[in-house]
Parts: C-alpha cells; sequence; structure tokens
C-alpha cells in the first residue's frame, strides 16, 4: 500500500472528497442505506466548506485517490448555514418525493413534531468559535491520519489565535467519541435525539457536542 500524505486541499480533489463523505456518512459506514442521494448528502456536509473555506480542508490521499479529509471553519458565526442547505437541498433535488430520501425527511418531520427539540447546532460562539468536520475511508484507518490531521487543523487555528475548537458526531458512534477524547474533545451538554435519524436495526441516534479549549 502506498504511503498515506496529508496536504492541503485541492480543486482536483473536490470529487474524491465528496466521494468520501458520502461512503463514510452513516458512522463511517456508506449512508445510502437511508439517504440514498449522494450529491444533496455531499452538498450538505462538505460543499461549503471546499467551496468557500478551501484554505481550512486537507486531504489524507495515497498518491491517486482521496481516502480522507478534514474540512474546517474558523469562524462558526460567519459559516455555512446548513439548515438552509438542507432545505435547499430538499426540494431542488425532489428529495420529499425520491424512494431513497423520502422515508428519512418524512420521519425527520414526525421526530420533530414528538420532540419538540432539534438537536445542538453550536456552543459559545466566542469561546468555541471554530468547528471541523473529518471522514477516513477504511484504508486510512488505524494509520494515524486521523490524528494527525486533527492535530494539523489545531495548529491552525492556535497560530490564528482561535480560542477553542467543536464538533458534532453521534453518541452511537462510539469509535468517533473515543477517539474524539483521545484528542482532547470533552462531550458538552447532553445528547439530543437526531430527527429522522435510526440505526441500521431502527433505534433513535443521538447528536452529541463535543469542544476542545486550544
Amino acid at each position: 500500500m502506498a504511503e498515506i500524505e496529508i496536504r492541503p486541499y485541492e480543486p482536483s480533489d473536490r470529487a474524491g472528497v465528496r466521494d468520501v463523505c458520502f461512503l463514510t456518512g452513516y458512522m463511517g459506514e456508506p449512508v445510502e442505506f437511508e439517504w440514498a442521494d449522494a450529491k444533496s448528502f455531499s452538498d450538505i456536509w462538505v460543499g461549503w466548506y471546499i467551496d468557500n473555506e478551501p484554505e481550512s480542508a486537507w486531504v489524507a490521499a495515497d498518491g491517486v485517490d482521496v481516502l480522507g479529509y478534514l474540512v474546517g471553519c474558523r469562524d462558526t458565526a460567519d459559516g455555512p448555514n446548513l439548515a438552509a442547505i438542507f432545505v435547499r437541498s430538499v426540494f431542488t433535488r425532489g428529495l420529499l418525493l425520491r424512494p431513497g430520501t423520502a422515508p428519512y425527511l418524512w420521519r425527520s418531520v414526525a421526530d420533530v413534531v414528538r420532540d419538540r427539540r432539534l438537536p445542538p447546532v453550536a456552543p459559545d460562539l466566542a469561546r468555541w468559535p471554530a468547528h471541523l468536520h473529518i471522514d477516513l475511508l477504511p484504508a486510512a484507518r488505524g494509520s494515524g491520519v486521523g490524528r494527525r490531521l486533527i492535530s494539523l487543523w489545531c495548529a491552525t487555528l492556535r497560530d490564528a489565535g482561535v480560542p477553542g475548537v467543536h464538533l458534532g458526531t453521534l453518541v452511537e458512534n462510539t469509535g468517533a467519541v473515543a477517539f474524539f477524547e483521545a484528542m482532547g474533545f470533552r462531550p458538552h451538554g447532553s445528547p439530543v435525539a437526531v430527527p429522522g435519524g435510526r440505526t441500521r436495526d431502527g433505534g433513535r441516534l443521538h447528536a452529541l457536542l463535543m469542544v476542545k479549549d486550544l
């Protein structure tokens, strides 16, 4: 296997990053079983970052393929409006009527009505203004790539005088939670059920905010 290189994102990496996003969108596994429209999923979770703040993105590559990425935003207050991107994708892609996305979306509506609560979006942005998303294909896991990406991003933020960074994950993704804790992140607030989100056996998924002081 070729050595995995970590380098700044380049425009030629765009398709590869979007592919990795879709192939790891369910706790590191393909998300197609509950969200089959790859374009909208990647638009929501990585599109803004690589199109609007590419200087805060890095990729892990083997010289041919993108195997993982970290995308970030230094100032969340001026960053992506994920809710607006989500709504725009739903209507421009006709997702409420697509078999591969409609069940998730209509289930989301029912969950919001029943729960009367939405997942946490962000913590105190004066204290933890930056955020990140990171995903790796199986070929890049266990090699220290994730640790190197997080360390690089945090060092970049420290050099820029950013006081803290946050991220969102799922309580059920125990491996990711343990990894982020090992990288110095800690849970912030209480987990909240994700509207529409389900495990493969039908259980609820729960969003967890994590924060790290820099």
